[in-house]
């Protein structure tokens, strides 16, 4: 970016260049001072004499010239005119000028307010992204309403995470956010009829997905429907919002029993619902991501009740993990709940890994950021943890330089994979995030908010953008992977390109055979949606309806509801039965927001969960 200039170049005629005025007289008197008369007038060359005379004509014209409303009123608060001039005409002082802006933040002006729903364009493709989410809805309760999960080419429904009708949560304040008012009342009295009883008799939950999908989804809508009097503006059908909270305290109280069982501060990995016990995974490990990624929901629900128990015993794996060892801020994949110990060695920033670093900036910010020190430590664990990143795990790819995110299976000595999951997609919204905290970038910048550290993140993040784009666009479908390969100077595989030749990154990224699936995931136009936020730049909305477009061309079954696809490089695709939860829950949400107004959910007063459900923060 190019510097910008302190002033204009009119400035230089103001007194000392600080825009302060000087009279018509002074002007003259000055110009005749440094006449260089030489105490001898006759001596003054004809040019001289010619300015002379200039600057008494002009003065003439100006005494004699009229003003429009000429008015000899000299009333209380009004302009005395002398001779028809109005003196204030004369004394008044220049405005002044506003800085001149370099050719980059003048782009980011001139489109701040481009794409607002008042653009018809935009408008149409909310609605469309809207219509995908009731075509969704439509085909989930159809065949699968109270199930976990709609498989939509059997057509039927399947409990696969507990039992305890996650679609209908996880896509509850989606509608909300979208207006959908017949959807709020139908998984709201679905909520208020069932919920309650089907956690008092359901068996084994994974503590992770119960309170990312289901504890956040019920505390979300508890907000958005006027619980605690949030999004009051939000008028919606469905239970009265103490449904919702009730709902979360008794689930809440019931996965306490992770923490409470465990011998250390982090949590067993698995509850049984209906006796309040916890018991450790199959090889007694927990993934890191998951015990450290529950804060923001039990710190809300600790808020909203009353009852610090919750935000206590979440916050305490935090403040544990704290003060373990790390690899320049990064940390392994798997920690124990025996030990309280990290286990092995691999570093990544996808499976299992992803949600530890999103949560220790978010939680901060959740917090209060700057007006609460007791969470400092948390910015301080992040801005460690992606200096990092920056410096271990950011590579760039062959012949064309995608910069991407890879791994390190053996820690920071052993060999580094340019290895990518498109769950290291939600990266480059959280490195944006974190430079401005939910400001946009014209407005960090303005207010001088923005570290160099904060700049070199940014910038991280709409490289990394432009990586998780290219994973869709290199595909025959315009969708991604799950899991994409980067071609380097030590690694490369030849024939297993995504399908579009026409890519110009086709040689830069590889997807190997058992990666080709896609699960309707949301991480990029996550990232997208964060990205437009902050920047203001239209490619990210752009992109996004481009990747939704490829959503309805390829994943959306004639009987209702979308699939998964078994194979993304080649058309048509091989498809799974699967409706992912998080397709309502966050994807469909991401896509909404992106092509909406700023004012709906503004990152400054919300945080999203890892399930895109928004909690407000703290200080709001």
């Amino acid at each position: 970016m190019s510097k910008p200039l302190p002033y204009s170049v009119k400035d230089i005629h103001y007194d000392n260049a600080k825009f302060r005025h000087r009279s018509p007289l002074k002007v003259f008197s000055q110009s005749l001072l440094t006449l260089n008369t030489k105490r001898n007038y006759a001596s003054c060359s004809t040019w001289k004499f010619l300015i002379v005379i200039l600057f008494f004509g002009l003065a003439c014209l100006m005494l004699m010239s009229k003003s429009p409303n000429d008015s000899s009123a000299n009333e209380k608060g009004k302009v005395t005119f002398v001779g028809g001039l109005r003196l204030g005409r004369l004394l008044r002082k220049p405005p002044r000028l506003p800085p001149r802006l370099s050719p980059d933040e003048g782009q980011l002006r001139g489109s701040s307010t481009y794409g607002s729903n008042s653009d018809p364009k935009w408008a149409a493709r909310q609605q469309s992204v809207k219509d995908a989410f009731d075509y969704a809805w439509s085909g989930y309760r159809k065949y699968a309403m109270g199930y976990d999960e709609l498989m939509p080419i059997s057509q039927r429904g399947v409990d696969g995470l507990g039992g305890l009708g996650a679609t209908v949560v996880d896509a509850l304040d989606t509608a909300m956010i979208m207006g959908h008012n017949n959807i709020v009342s139908e998984a709201g009295s679905w909520v208020e009829a069932h919920l309650l009883e089907r956690i008092s008799q359901k068996g084994q939950v994974n503590l992770f997905e119960t309170t990312i999908r289901v504890l956040g989804g019920l505390l979300s809508a508890y907000h958005l429907s006027g619980g605690e009097q949030g999004a009051t503006n939000m008028t919606h059908n469905g239970p009265n919002p103490a449904v919702y909270l009730n709902v979360a305290k008794d689930l809440a109280d019931r996965l306490l029993s992770a923490f409470n069982s465990s011998p250390t501060p982090i949590p067993y990995s698995d509850v049984i619902l209906r006796d309040s016990t916890a018991h450790p995974a199959p090889g007694g490990m927990s993934s890191t991501a998951e015990v450290a990624s529950v804060q923001l929901e039990f710190n809300y629900l600790s808020t909203v009740s009353g009852d610090p128990k919750y935000s206590t015993e979440a916050m305490k794996v935090l403040a544990h993990i704290k003060s373990l060892p790390k690899t320049e801020g990064l940390v392994p994949i798997y920690i124990s709940p025996q030990s309280g110990e990290f286990v092995g060695e691999n570093i990544r920033l996808g499976s299992r890994g992803d949600s530890y670093y999103e949560y220790l900036i978010k939680v901060w910010l959740q917090q209060g950021a700057k007006l609460n020190s007791d969470f400092t430590y948390l910015y301080d664990m992040y801005t460690e943890a992606m200096k990092g990143v920056r410096h271990l795990l950011v590579r760039k790819s062959i012949p064309n330089g995608l910069v991407f995110v890879g791994e390190l299976p053996y820690g920071s000595k052993g060999e580094f994979s340019p290895k990518m999951d498109h769950l290291v997609c939600f990266l480059p919204g959280t490195l944006a995030l974190g430079a401005t905290k939910g400001l946009t970038k014209e407005k960090a910048l303005a207010e001088n908010l923005l570290s160099f550290e904060d700049l070199e993140n940014l910038k991280l993040a709409e490289d990394l953008a432009k990586a998780c784009f290219e994973m869709y666009e290199v595909t025959a479908t315009g969708l991604a992977p799950e899991i994409a390969y980067f071609h380097t100077e030590e690694y490369s595989e030849d024939g297993l390109e995504g399908g579009n030749k026409s890519s110009m990154y086709a040689k830069d990224i590889i997807i190997k055979h058992a990666d080709r699936h896609n699960l309707l995931r949301p991480e990029t136009v996550e990232s997208l949606f964060v990205l437009y936020r902050i920047t203001k730049d239209t490619k990210y909305r752009d992109q996004g309806w481009q990747i939704f477009e490829a959503f309805e061309k390829y994943t959306k079954v004639k009987t209702g509801g979308y699939t998964s696809l078994d194979d993304v490089t080649e058309v048509p695709p091989l498809r799974r039965d699967k409706m992912e939860t998080f397709f309502l829950g966050e994807t469909l949400k991401y896509l909404y927001l992106l092509f909406g107004d700023d004012s709906v959910i503004p990152l400054d007063k919300f945080v999203f969960n890892t399930e895109a459900h928004p909690l407000p923060i703290r200080s709001t």
